[in-house]
C-alpha cells in the first residue's frame, strides 16, 4: 500500500521458483532458461578453489568456460529450489503426548519429523526438511528440488570480485564485481529452468521499490535479554578470540610461499569476513544503547502479557526460566564450542564416516539428524567428495583449536586427555595428519561399504580418534538435549505463543537459512558527516585504485588497465538499498516490481552488522552489484559476450 504495489501469487511463485539456495552457505537465482545460475564470487569461492590446481589458480586468475563443453563440474555442491511448503505445526505438536516431560516431548517431535520427511522424500524424490519458525511456534515442511551436477561457467579474478579486500568489506561505497556464474545439469544436460529472472540492464532508480529473494542465515532478534547477555558475556568473546588466532595462523601459513597462499586463499577470505562480521556483532552487544533498547522492548512485551491473567498464567514464567537456565549452565554451554571437530575437512570426514556406519544400523526415526534415509544420499555425496584437501593447512587450523581448547578446558578435561593422549598439542596434531589415509576417496568408500566392522578395524589415526571422540561429542549433545533444550524449547515456545497473542504475525520470524522475501528502496545514507550516494560508478573504481597506488587489496587486474578505454566510465558499479538482509543472503538477486533482476546482493554496510540483533532502516544498508556493471564486464573485459547474449535472451553460443 505504501509503495503502490501488491504482488500477485503468480509473481511470488515465480520469484520463489527462480531462487536458488547454495549448500555452501549462500543464495542465487536462475537467470536463463538453460540452468544458468548467478551468485556471488565469494559464495562460489569454495568451489572455485576446489577446482583450482597449482598450475591453474582459478581464484587468482578467474575462469571463463568458453562453451558448455568446457564448464567445470563442482566436486560437492548442491543447489536447492523450494518447490512446496506445507504447514505441519498441528502434526508436530500432536506427537507430544499428554503428560510427557520436555525431553520426551522433544524426542517425540523429532520422530514425527523424521517420519514426515521420509514419507515426502520417498514419494516425490525431493529433499524434505521440517523447519521451525518463531522458536517452535510453527513448523513447516519444505520440499526442495535438488541439483548435484553443478558446473562453473564464469568467475572474475579475486582482485576484481573482492576489490578493496578486508579494508572495504562491510563498507560503502564499494566497487566490487562480486559475481560468479554456474550451470545446473540433470541427466548430463543443462536444466530447462522454466522459472528464471529476466535481466534489466538499466537497474533501479533512486527511491525505487526493490526486493531480495534469498536465504538469510541467522538472526537473533527474538532472543530474550538473558540470551543476549549470555552471547555478550560468554559465546561472542570466545568466537572473536578464536577467529583472531585463526587469522594469525592462516596469514602465517600463506606467507610461506605462493602455493601455501593459493591453498589458504579461500579460507582466508572467509575467515576475514567472519572476523569482521562477528567483531561488529560483538560491538553491537557491547553497545549500551542497543542492549537498553532490547531490554525496553522485552519489558513492554512482558507488561502486555502480565496485563492479561490468562496470558500471564500460560506464558509469564518463560523469561524467568531462561534467565535461570543461562545463569546456571553458562560455563558448560561455553565449553560446547570445543565439543565438535575443528575446521578440518579430514576430521569432519572421519567423524562423518564413523557416524554414518553407526546410524544406518538404527531405525530411521532414531537416527541423528543428517543420517536419516532422506539425507543419506547427501551425506555420501559430501563424504566422498574429490575436492582437494591440504593436510598441512588443516593441521595449522587444528593446532589453533586444540591449543585454545587446552587453555579453556584445562589439561585434566576428559576431551583434552582423549585428544592429546599424553602428547603435546603439536605432537598430537602431527601424528594425525602425517599418517591418515583419508585423502584417498577410494579408502573412504571402502570404509562406508564395509560398515561398522571395517571402521572398527581401521588403523587410520583420524578414524581411531573419532571412534573415541564420538561418544564424548554425543554425551555432550545428550546432556544438552536433556538439560538445556527442553527448558529452552519450552520457554521459547511459550514466548512465541505470547508473541502471537499480543502481536499476531505482524513480526516476521528469525532467519533460519530458508527462503525469505525482503522489500526496501534504493537509498543512500548519512555517513562520516556527509551523505553516501545510492550509486557509484566505474570512475570511482579507478580513482580508488589510483589513490592506493594500484597496490595490495586495491590492485586491479591487468585487463582493467588494458581495456580501460573500451569501458563506459559512467556505468554504475554498486548500489545500496534499505532491504533487510544478513549473512546467507549473499548471492540473492535484487529484483524490481516487474520481477526483473536489477542487482546482485553481496554485502552490507558496517552499520548493518548489528542486524543479527536489531534492524534500523535509517542506517542499515544492503550493498549490491549493479546489473549494468556485470554486463559491461562480461562484454568488454572478459570476452564473455556469449554469456551476456544468453542472459539477455539470445541463443547459447560460445566464445568461438
Amino acid at each position: 500500500e505504501k509503495y503502490g504495489f501488491t504482488p500477485t501469487q503468480e509473481w511470488i511463485d515465480h520469484i520463489r521458483l527462480s531462487a536458488v539456495r547454495f549448500s555452501d552457505g549462500g543464495s542465487g537465482s536462475f537467470i536463463s532458461p538453460n540452468g544458468l545460475v548467478m551468485t556471488n564470487h565469494h559464495v562460489g569461492l569454495g568451489q572455485i578453489a576446489k577446482l583450482s590446481t597449482p598450475e591453474m589458480d582459478l581464484v587468482k586468475d578467474g575462469f571463463l568456460a568458453g562453451s558448455m563443453e568446457k564448464e567445470l563440474k563442482c566436486p560437492d555442491l548442491e543447489l536447492n529450489i523450494l518447490v512446496k511448503m506445507t504447514n505441519v505445526t498441528d502434526k508436530v505438536k500432536a506427537a507430544e503426548g499428554m503428560g510427557m516431560d520436555a525431553a520426551k516431548a522433544a524426542e517425540a517431535r523429532q520422530q514425527a519429523i523424521a517420519r514426515m520427511e521420509k514419507a515426502v522424500s520417498e514419494e516425490s524424490g525431493n529433499r524434505a526438511d521440517v523447519i521451525s519458525f518463531y522458536n517452535g511456534g510453527e513448523y513447516w515442511l519444505y520440499e526442495f528440488k535438488k541439483y548435484t551436477d553443478v558446473r562453473l561457467v564464469f568467475a572474475p579474478e579475486s582482485q576484481a570480485a573482492a576489490f578493496g579486500g578486508d579494508l572495504d568489506n562491510f563498507t560503502y561505497p564499494r566497487w566490487c564485481l562480486d559475481v560468479s556464474l554456474f550451470r545446473a545439469y540433470e541427466d548430463g544436460k543443462p536444466v530447462e529452468s522454466k522459472n528464471f529472472l529476466k535481466w534489466n540492464n538499466n537497474g533501479p532508480k533512486a527511491d525505487e521499490l526493490v526486493f531480495v529473494a534469498g536465504n538469510p542465515g541467522r538472526t537473533d532478534r527474538d532472543n530474550t535479554y538473558a540470551q543476549l547477555t549470555y552471547s555478550r558475556d560468554y559465546s561472542y568473546p570466545q568466537i572473536v578470540e578464536y577467529l583472531d588466532r585463526a587469522m594469525d595462523a592462516l596469514n602465517a601459513y600463506a606467507a610461506q610461499g605462493p602455493e601455501q597462499a593459493r591453498q589458504a586463499e579461500s579460507m582466508l577470505r572467509g575467515m576475514a569476513n567472519s572476523q569482521k562480521a562477528y567483531g561488529g556483532m560483538y560491538k553491537g552487544l557491547l553497545n549500551e544503547k542497543i542492549m537498553a533498547q532490547k531490554l525496553s522492548d522485552e519489558k513492554a512485551f512482558r507488561e502486555k502479557v502480565a496485563a492479561n491473567p490468562t496470558w500471564e498464567a500460560a506464558y509469564g514464567s518463560a523469561w524467568t526460566d531462561l534467565e535461570k537456565l543461562y545463569q546456571t549452565y553458562a560455563a558448560e554451554m561455553k565449553a560446547g564450542f570445543f565439543k565438535r571437530p575443528p575446521r578440518s575437512r579430514l576430521q569432519n570426514t572421519a567423524l562423518g564416516i564413523v557416524r554414518y556406519v553407526e546410524e544406518v544400523s538404527k531405525p530411521n526415526e532414531e537416527r541423528l539428524d543428517g543420517y536419516r534415509d532422506n539425507q543419506l544420499e547427501g551425506a555420501k555425496f559430501r563424504l566422498l567428495s574429490k575436492a582437494p584437501i591440504f593436510p598441512e593447512l588443516e593441521a595449522r587450523m587444528t593446532l589453533v583449536n586444540w591449543s585454545m581448547m587446552e587453555e579453556v578446558l584445562g589439561k585434566d578435561n576428559q576431551l583434552v586427555k582423549t585428544i592429546l593422549d599424553g602428547k603435546s598439542v603439536e605432537e598430537a596434531v602431527k601424528k594425525l595428519y602425517t599418517d591418515s589415509k583419508l585423502l584417498d576417496v577410494d579408502y573412504r568408500k571402502k570404509l562406508l561399504e564395509g560398515g561398522k566392522k571395517a571402521v572398527a578395524k581401521s588403523k587410520d589415526p583420524l578414524v581411531q580418534l573419532m571412534l573415541k571422540l564420538d561418544p564424548i561429542y554425543r554425551a555432550y549433545d545428550k546432556w544438552s538435549e536433556e538439560t538445556i533444550d527442553p527448558v529452552r524449547t519450552a520457554a521459547l515456545e511459550k514466548i512465541a505463543a505470547a508473541r502471537f497473542a499480543v502481536y499476531g504475525k505482524s513480526l516476521y520470524p528469525d532467519a533460519n537459512f530458508n527462503l525469505r522475501l525482503s522489500y526496501g528502496t534504493v537509498q543512500g545514507f548519512a555517513m562520516n558527516g556527509t551523505e553516501a550516494p545510492p550509486f557509484n560508478t566505474i570512475y570511482g573504481l579507478y580513482d580508488r585504485a589510483i589513490g592506493f597506488g594500484n597496490t595490495g587489496e586495491f590492485e586491479l587486474p591487468a585487463r582493467f588497465w588494458d581495456r580501460k578505454a573500451q569501458l563506459d566510465m559512467a556505468t554504475p558499479v554498486n548500489l545500496v538499498s534499505t532491504n533487510d538482509v544478513v549473512g546467507g543472503n549473499s548471492g540473492s538477486p535484487l529484483i524490481n516490481s516487474k520481477g526483473e533482476v536489477v542487482g546482485l546482493i553481496f554485502d552490507g554496510n558496517i552499520e548493518s552488522l548489528v542486524g543479527r540483533f536489531i534492524y534500523d532502516i535509517e542506517t542499515n544498508r544492503t550493498v549490491s552489484v549493479h546489473t549494468a556493471y556485470i554486463m559491461e564486464a562480461l562484454n568488454k573485459l572478459y570476452d564473455a559476450s556469449y554469456i551476456a547474449n544468453e542472459i539477455r535472451g539470445g541463443e547459447i553460443t560460445s566464445t568461438k
